[in-house]
């Protein structure tokens, strides 16, 4: 059943914020992404999506003009304190690319995901370089910092999220609220798959591994193969009773002694990713794919803001031309 509320996804990846948007009423148009691990995934998931494997600076948005929401999660490494914080020097910036498909598109909303770090002083100047060049298109803009522990995800994963809406609409706008209960833990979420092949020690396990998980880190395609992240984030693991250096191939087997490996469904799981979500490639792409995602449940609560806004504003219009009509 068509929502009447259209997007085009840039920069898709494993499709963690496409799905999210998708859960919240939106219907996508076109996912534009260059890795053909994550084109694979997004149409094995979703056969019916149109999804364009090339390069987003060749990328031609004209089809898409006038859609309700332009959105993406541009590749976080120019930004990232783990990187060294090159920024607009950066080759892998994909904002500028972003900004030309923005003013050639002119969505009625914007939606951009990036890490913490682009909040830092270093990059003032470049935010306000952003916001301006989208403001003088006609947009309302905000930068928020989002922590997906409060939108029920198990995990500690602060993201910055990007909102522009266009100036006519941007009094509908409201950033969503953060539930009030605390996400489940790590040994909650987990239990039923550490415990799948039968390991007696599933349930001490659970209840050591008393806490949200640390943030889940991706890797790039420099790095070696998978892992939990550095040396600060394995000791994070180590006290919930998991072994980061390395992601596994199963669950635990049943006679299994020791701190367990997290395999690439737990992972995905813990980013909010439903457990029929699958990842093409073996173990190291299809983690990272997980790894670099943006939560669906804290993609999902954006959207559902911005529908919220757009709906708002069609009411309206809606309502004014029924009273010119009869009146």
């Amino acid at each position: 059943m068509s929502t009447g509320f259209t997007s085009l996804e840039l920069c898709a990846g494993g499709g963690g914020q496409a799905l999210g948007i998708e859960q919240a009423g939106f219907e996508h148009q076109g996912l534009v992404e260059i890795d053909s691990r994550c084109c694979e995934t997004l149409r094995f998931n979703r056969p019916h999506w149109q999804v364009f494997e090339q390069d987003l600076e060749t990328f031609d948005g004209a089809p898409f003009k006038g859609i309700d929401l332009l959105a993406g999660g541009l590749p976080c490494p120019p930004f990232s304190k783990a990187g060294k914080q090159l920024g607009q020097a950066d080759e892998r910036n994909m904002f500028p690319a972003a900004l030309r498909l923005i003013d050639q598109i002119r969505p009625r909303a914007v939606m951009i995901e990036n890490v913490r770090g682009i909040l830092d002083a270093i990059f003032e100047d470049y935010r306000i370089y952003v916001s301006s060049k989208i403001a003088k298109l006609g947009y309302k803009t905000d930068w928020r910092l989002l922590n997906a522990s409060d939108y029920g995800v198990p995990q500690l994963r602060p993201r910055v999220v990007f909102v522009a809406i266009r100036e006519e609409l941007a009094h509908n706008f409201e950033w969503p609220v953060p539930h009030k209960r605390n996400p489940y833990t790590v040994g909650e979420t987990l239990y039923d798959l550490m415990a799948s092949r039968g390991w007696r020690g599933a349930g001490a396990w659970r209840n050591r591994a008393n806490d949200i998980a640390p943030t889940i880190v991706g890797g790039s395609k420099k790095h070696g193969g998978p892992d939990l992240g550095p040396t600060r984030a394995k000791k994070a693991w180590a006290a919930l009773g998991v072994d980061g250096h390395v992601i596994g191939n199963e669950p635990p087997a049943s006679d299994f002694v020791g701190m367990p490996r997290l395999t690439v469904p737990m992972v995905a799981r813990l980013q909010g990713f439903p457990d029929e979500w699958a990842f093409s490639g073996k173990k190291t792409p299809a983690y990272r794919q997980v790894g670099n995602a943006f939560p669906p449940p804290v993609a999902c609560a954006v959207a559902a803001q911005i529908k919220v806004c757009l709906m708002a504003s069609r009411n309206r219009y809606s309502r004014e031309n029924f009273e010119r009509k009869f009146a």
